[in-house]
C-alpha cells in the first residue's frame, strides 16, 4: 500500500477530525484490531455479530494511532499521540476510502462474478495476466463491501493490472462494488441458482449480476458465456447492435461465441486438452489446463479472452494456463493410499455440485462415491434444486451419501429414477454420516466431497484423509 495522510483520509470520508494530527502517516488499513500496528489505520466496523468499536483498546496497545469510527462514545479517554476520525458509518467510509485509492492508479481492472466458478475464474485470469503482468487478485473469499476495499489497498506503484472478484447476495451490492473497483473488462461466469432465496428467481439473478457493468462506457468491455440461457441474450443484442456503449465478447461451446469450443479431452485427473476456434485467427488453436472438467475449459475461454484484450499473445497466454494452481477446497485432488478424493466442499449450488460430479464420472475405472450435503439458499426452491441434482447422479456416480434436510431429496430423486436403493445413503446429521464411512467406502474409491459452506464437510475430508479405513 502507498501512504495515505489522514487528511486524505478525512477527504475521502467527508469525516470530522476529532483529535490527532492531520499530516500523520498510514501505511496499512485494517478491520481486525490483531493485525494492526503503528502504521495502521483501523476502522472499527459494526457488523451483524461483532462491533469493532470494541477491539479499539487491543489495536491501541498493539501500537495503532490511526481510527476511524462512527461512535464517540467508546474513545470517551483520549487514545494519546493518536488521530481519530468520526464518520456517519465506518463501513461506507471504508469503501469511500478504497474508491479514492483505487483512483491513484491508472490500471486496467478485471472484475469478475457469477453463480458459480467465479473464484477459479478470477484464479485462472490471474494465471494468464500474471504470465506478464505484475498482477494482483482477491485473496481466498475477500470478495464483499469489506473484501473488495481491503484487496484494493494492496494495490502498490508495480501492479500493472488486477483482478477482482465480487460476491453479491442481493441487488445494488455489485453496483457498490463497482462504484469502487471501477473494472474496464467485467467477466460472469454463468447465471446460477446461488442466492436464489435473496433474489426469487434466475431473472433476478441475472439482474444483480449485470450490476458489473453498471459503470461501464465505450472503452469498456462485457465477457459472458454464451451458451448461458440469460448471458447469450446479452451478446445476441450485442450483436444486431441493440446494446450501445461497451463491447460484449462471448464464450462457449456454440459456434456462434467469440471464443468456441471444438474439442475437449481429460488425461486422468491431472490436465484437459481443448481446441479452441477464436474470432479473427484463422487456425483452430489446442490449449491445456493443469486440471480436469468442462466448467473449467469455460473458465479456461473467459481467461483467454481478457489475456487477449490485454494484448497478450497465444504462447504467452497458453503459458499461463498451465501455471494455474486452484484455490484450496475447491477441486483438490487429494490420492490416498486408499482412496482418490475429490475435495470440493468450499461452497456449493445445484449447478456447481453438477458440474464436480461430471469430475467425478472421469473416474469410470472406479466405484464412484459422491457425498453431498446441503446447498443453501435455495429457499422454495430447495426441494426442487436437490432434485434436479439427483437426477445428474444417474450416470455419473455408483454410491450416493448425503446429510442434510435438503440433501435427501438427491437420494431420493435417484431412486424415483432407478438407481440402485443398496447404494444411497441418507444422514440426519454429520456425525453419523462420518461414523459410517468405513462400512461404506472401499479401498480405491473416487470419492466426491461438496456443500455448501456452512455444512464444514472439509471435516469428513480430513477424516477419509486420515482415519478412515475400509
Amino acid at each position: 500500500m502507498i501512504s495515505l495522510t489522514v487528511e486524505e483520509i478525512l477527504k475521502s470520508t467527508e469525516g470530522k477530525l476529532i483529535y490527532g494530527d492531520e499530516n500523520n502517516e498510514i501505511k496499512k488499513i485494517v478491520i481486525d484490531s490483531r493485525m494492526a500496528d503503528s502504521q495502521s489505520l483501523f476502522v472499527a466496523v459494526v457488523g451483524e455479530v461483532q462491533d469493532g468499536h470494541k477491539y479499539i483498546k487491543d489495536a491501541y496497545q498493539l501500537g495503532c494511532r490511526a481510527f476511524l469510527i462512527s461512535d464517540e462514545s467508546f474513545v470517551e479517554k483520549e487514545l494519546e499521540n493518536s488521530s481519530v476520525i468520526e464518520v456517519e458509518n465506518t463501513e461506507i467510509a471504508l469503501g469511500k476510502i478504497a474508491k479514492y485509492y483505487r483512483g491513484a492508479f491508472d490500471i486496467p481492472v478485471v472484475g469478475v462474478t457469477g453463480s458459480v466458478g467465479k473464484t477459479t475464474t478470477r484464479d485462472m485470469i490471474y494465471s494468464v495476466l500474471s504470465n506478464k503482468f505484475n498482477t494482483l487478485k482477491n485473496e481466498k473469499n475477500l470478495n464483499n463491501q469489506f473484501g473488495v476495499p481491503l484487496t484494493l489497498f494492496n494495490l502498490n506503484r508495480e501492479n500493472e493490472c488486477a483482478i477482482i472478484e465480487m460476491g453479491m447476495c442481493g441487488f445494488g451490492e455489485i453496483e457498490y462494488l463497482v462504484d469502487i473497483v471501477r473494472p474496464k473488462i467485467g467477466v460472469i461466469s454463468n447465471i446460477g441458482m446461488s442466492h436464489i432465496e435473496l433474489l426469487g428467481s434466475q431473472e433476478g439473478i441475472f439482474k444483480a449480476k449485470m450490476e458489473i457493468a453498471s459503470y461501464f462506457d465505450e472503452a469498456s468491455t462485457l465477457i459472458v458465456n454464451g451458451d448461458d440461457k440469460f448471458l447469450s441474450e446479452v451478446y445476441k443484442e450485442y450483436n444486431k447492435g441493440d446494446k450501445e456503449g461497451y463491447t460484449v465478447y462471448s464464450f462457449g461451446k456454440g459456434r456462434d461465441n467469440t471464443v468456441s469450443c471444438r474439442k475437449i479431452v481429460s488425461i486422468g485427473d491431472e490436465k484437459t486438452l481443448f481446441t479452441l476456434s477464436i474470432e479473427g485467427i484463422e487456425d483452430e488453436i489446442e490449449f491445456e489446463i493443469p486440471t480436469v472438467g468442462e466448467h473449467n475449459v469455460y473458465n479456461a475461454m473467459s481467461s483467454i479472452l481478457v489475456g487477449l484484450i490485454l494484448g497478450m499473445t497465444i504462447e504467452e497466454i497458453k503459458e499461463g494456463l498451465l501455471n494455474f494452481q486452484a484455490t484450496k477446497d475447491r477441486q483438490d485432488i487429494i490420492n490416498t493410499d486408499d482412496f482418490t478424493i475429490i475435495n470440493d466442499v468450499y461452497n456449493a449450488s445445484p449447478d456447481s455440485m453438477i458440474a464436480s460430479m461430471k469430475v467425478l464420472s472421469l473416474y469410470n475405472d472406479k466405484r464412484r462415491v459422491a457425498i453431498l450435503g446441503d446447498c443453501l439458499e435455495m429457499g422454495e426452491f430447495a426441494e426442487e434444486a436437490h432434485r434436479k441434482i439427483g437426477v445428474q447422479t444417474l450416470d455419473k456416480v455408483d454410491v450416493i451419501i448425503t446429510t442434510g434436510e435438503s440433501a435427501e431429496f438427491i437420494g431420493t430423486e435417484a431412486k424415483e429414477r432407478g438407481f440402485d436403493l443398496s447404494k444411497v445413503y441418507h444422514f440426519k446429521t454429520k456425525e453419523e454420516l462420518i461414523a459410517s464411512l468405513s462400512d461404506i467406502l472401499k479401498k480405491d474409491d473416487a470419492i466426491l466431497v461438496k456443500a455448501s459452506r456452512g455444512m464444514k464437510f472439509e471435516d469428513i475430508v480430513k477424516y477419509i484423509e486420515g482415519g478412515c479405513k475400509c
